[in-house]
């Protein structure tokens, strides 16, 4: 009976019987002569780890010879020595040669080693292992065959690992053959080739091939732009250039490739990977079998569009083509979209009805209606008038000397990748703003919106296809998850989460290597000061607590001055709370001890509970409200309420927080109010963007430079020039 291989990645968590083939190069150490021991137990953790998950775990081991050219090479010196000390008499030795040692002679004396070493390590984990050496012969002769299926079938059954190495000490020297062209035919002339006939053999769901690079490159990696395949297809092997084997054992990139097709064609998933990296080798394995992008996964399905690599690149060209357009151009593009929002309004309503069908919860925020497209439609015409001076804009201009000028620009970031959640409207919003800013977008929506966001993704396309730059924009809609996405350091320039704080931490800590516009928590605080008028403080906790708690700029912390403990003002605070339905008031450590029987203790003062409840705590001054929210808070949005100026210009100075107020909500944090039109996500980052990020955020500068030949000897003690360094006036509107 055939089986088939997983189709997609994140299938591959479903693999109950999984073959680990250990190249020499992950095996051996860097001078070949013995074994990576640290390498190896991480390794050996991981196969443990995942045999007492329940799953059938074999490994394919390199490591006899390196293993067994260490012991030999040990007793020859220590056998010359003696001889040597013998015939000379005296303890002064001559410089000794190493013999060439031959192979099957080292693998001989290093089976047993190897093997020990395993055994020694899986025991650590209650696992039992078993040895088998196998040649050419076990495979082609029947009898043979049905006997190593059957021994296999036995050990794993009793939750055995097999460790199954080439019997190198009598296999001959591999020679050129016509193998891996059928199901029933594949020499055995390496552990890639023995890996691969074991795991058809075995109908094994998964191999997984660790070398020392970290998957199949188009071309050898150390070359200038060879790019990493995520995913390779049968009758993709004209697109690949090889380079030369591995510093060690027989194979090499093409003998990988082979023998993975060769497995692939009979039924097995096969992912080539990296062993050797100190970074990823205490984690490779389980990282491939939970679906992580690791290597290269080899695959008979081929999606039916482009890749999310093949995507960002789209992007990234388009979005440089639309830099460069006019101003007018980037509005009128806008303008279009804004225009389709209401033109094709009866579509995009009639997909929004099919994904609420669907949803289970966060239906308020998938919603769309008449009234909000008319809406998003006429704040994507603001945007279109606002951003015309955006890209381009000259910031200074130096005249550095005589017919020398510097210019510092606005210019666009590269490649934003936006992650959202839920919100439909978020599409064109973010759209909008990355074509306003010039900047290449790739959009990554929530699933539960799926059927919103291709009807929105399509008409932003049509948009931009106006001035011909409809890939600038992209949706990606296949299965990477976000994880895999933060990885594509190389490819995007930024990435802006909206959504949930758990979203935001998750991409916060797995986008390493890019930065992240965002914040991943609300914790917003409102001090009402012991000279706070009773109408503003009642009016201002309200809205800052109830107009919508669960937004990320509502309040979390009620900070409350001790004088107003047991007043009026203090008294009509809670009354207006519990009519506003808070259901849930957390005491903190100094207002629960001045209560006879007080609400439950908060656990912690750094919450974010985005639902009507709340913590209230006492605070003996201004300054201890300001320390207080320096220690608990996360620098988003922070409040005073109070009628002396003096205490709240102190207040608002020493909160470092992005927003802090005087006298207002803490909603008050929103692009819009503040009057930048859309806003792709607030930020409480300290460097570029802080605060409500608007179209001003997504831009960066460069330095531009216009001069007649100069070069830096004209200004030099024997030159004839001089810096000026001179401010040159910029008219305004000026651009470059």
């Amino acid at each position: 009976m055939f089986w088939f291989p997983f189709a997609h990645r994140s299938e591959l968590k479903q693999a109950k019987r999984i073959v680990v083939k250990l190249g020499s190069a992950v095996v051996t150490r860097g001078d070949e002569c013995g074994l990576a021991l640290g390498r190896l137990a991480s390794i050996v953790e991981q196969v443990a780890m995942l045999q007492n998950q329940g799953r059938e775990m074999m490994i394919v081991t390199s490591g006899a010879v390196a293993f067994g050219k260490q012991r030999l090479r040990h007793e020859i010196l220590l056998s010359q020595s003696v001889r040597q000390a013998l015939h000379s008499g005296q303890n002064q030795l001559k410089d000794m040669s190493m013999p060439v040692l031959e192979a099957r002679a080292c693998a001989a004396a290093g089976q047993s080693g190897l093997m020990a070493l395993y055994e020694a390590m899986f025991t650590q984990y209650s696992i039992c292992t078993a040895q088998i050496l196998v040649t050419n012969l076990d495979f082609h002769d029947e009898q043979k065959r049905r006997n190593l299926n059957s021994t296999l079938q036995e050990l794993m059954r009793m939750n055995i690992v097999p460790i199954i190495n080439t019997n190198d000490a009598v296999v001959a020297p591999p020679v050129p053959s016509s193998d891996l062209q059928g199901l029933n035919v594949i020499s055995i002339k390496d552990n890639d080739s023995l890996a691969a006939r074991l795991a058809v053999e075995m109908k094994v769901d998964m191999l997984i091939a660790l070398s020392d690079v970290e998957g199949l490159y188009d071309r050898p990696p150390g070359v200038d732009d060879a790019k990493l395949i995520d995913i390779f297809y049968p009758g993709d092997q004209q697109s690949i250039t090889y380079g030369t084997k591995s510093r060690v054992g027989i194979g090499g990139m093409e003998a990988k490739v082979k023998s993975a097709l060769w497995a692939l064609q009979g039924g097995t998933s096969v992912i080539i990977a990296n062993g050797t990296d100190p970074k990823v080798t205490g984690h490779v394995i389980t990282d491939i079998v939970e679906g992580k992008k690791v290597g290269t996964f080899f695959s008979e399905v081929k999606p039916a569009g482009p890749t999310v690599e093949q995507q960002t690149e789209m992007a990234r060209h388009a979005g440089r083509t639309l830099a460069s357009l006019h101003p007018e151009q980037r509005a009128e593009i806008i303008c279009g979209l804004a225009d389709l929002l209401t033109e094709k309004k009866e579509e995009i309503l009639g997909a929004n009805k099919r994904d609420m069908e669907l949803a289970i919860a966060l239906t308020n925020r998938l919603s769309l209606s008449t009234a909000k497209l008319n809406s998003l439609a006429i704040g994507l015409r603001q945007l279109a008038v606002s951003s015309r001076d955006s890209v381009g804009r000259v910031l200074r201009r130096t005249r550095v000397a005589n017919n020398l000028e510097l210019e510092q620009i606005t210019v666009p970031i590269g490649v934003l990748l936006v992650i959202f959640e839920s919100r439909p409207d978020c599409l064109p919003q973010v759209s909008a703003l990355a074509i306003a800013s010039g900047n290449a977008l790739l959009l990554k929506g929530g699933k539960e919106a799926s059927n919103t966001n291709k009807i929105l993704h399509q008409l932003v396309q049509e948009a931009l296809s106006l001035h011909g730059v409809s890939d600038a924009v992209q949706l990606i809609s296949t299965r990477e998850e976000v994880e895999d996405l933060c990885r594509l350091d190389k490819m995007i320039d930024l990435i802006v989460p909206r959504g949930s704080s758990q979203l935001v931490r998750d991409i916060q800590r797995a986008a390493k290597g890019i930065p992240v516009l965002g914040h991943s928590e609300g914790v917003c605080h409102v001090y009402v000061d012991s000279e706070a008028g009773l109408d503003k403080a009642i009016e201002i906790v309200r809205d800052s607590k109830c107009d919508y708690p669960a937004a990320c700029n509502a309040m979390e912390t009620l900070l409350i001055h001790r004088d107003l403990l047991r007043t009026p003002l203090f008294d009509q605070i809670i009354d207006m709370l519990r009519t506003e339905q808070v259901r849930k008031i957390h005491a903190g450590p100094r207002f629960a001890s001045y209560l006879t029987f007080s609400p439950s203790e908060v656990k912690s003062l750094r919450t974010e509970y985005g639902d009507l409840e709340c913590c209230i705590e006492v605070v003996d001054s201004m300054q201890e409200a300001v320390d207080h929210i320096h220690k608990y808070g996360s620098s988003h949005t922070d409040v005073i309420v109070t009628e002396n100026e003096e205490t709240a210009e102190q207040f608002l100075q020493q909160v470092d927080s992005a927003c802090v107020f005087w006298n207002s909500s803490t909603r008050f944090a929103d692009g819009y109010r503040f009057g930048l039109g859309a806003e792709v996500g607030i930020s409480t980052a300290r460097i570029h963007a802080r605060g409500p990020v608007g179209l001003e955020g997504l831009l960066t500068t460069k330095w531009v430079l216009r001069g007649e030949g100069h070069t830096v000897a004209d200004f030099s003690d024997q030159g004839s020039m001089k810096y000026l360094h001179e401010n040159i006036p910029i008219p305004q509107g000026s651009f470059s």
